[in-house]
């Protein structure tokens, strides 16, 4: 064994070092807006809302109405900020959960927020994770 089996490492850490330095690595630039995979956007979307929902006191559950914006970061995972609009439906929290609950026409039932969140996910692993979520009131 001597030196000569950690010239090769070395030549090759040193190279790695040069190569950063020269720029030759793209950056992570950050978040992009950029078209996203609707598979994985839904089920972002289909996680948020259940956490939503979950930690919700209201009667009836609530879904997502409309998406406005969407910009995503790539990380070790996915990361996913996100607006939405999400209004109350007519299905109450204690039914079955529905997946074609319409939304909520009386008036005086009628409520919507519009929502940021932070979702990071790994989606080839099933994994998601609210980093960060803040709804206003429409």
């Amino acid at each position: 064994m001597g030196v000569g089996c950690w010239r090769n490492p070395l030549l090759l850490l040193a190279a790695l070092v040069l190569a950063a330095r020269l720029g030759h690595f793209q950056r992570w630039e950050g978040f992009q807006e950029k078209s996203t995979s609707m598979k994985n956007m839904n089920s972002t979307l289909k996680f948020f809302i259940e956490t939503y929902n979950n930690a919700s006191n209201d009667t009836y559950l609530f879904q997502v109405d409309k998406l406005l914006r969407s910009q995503m970061q790539l990380t070790t995972g996915v990361e996913y900020m996100v607006t939405v609009k999400i209004s109350r439906t007519k299905c109450e929290r204690n039914g079955t959960r529905n997946h074609s609950c319409p939304i909520q026409n009386k008036k005086k039932l009628k409520k919507s927020f519009i929502c940021d969140f932070l979702v990071y996910t790994v989606p080839w692993m099933n994994y998601y994770q609210l980093w960060n979520n803040s709804c206003l009131e429409a």
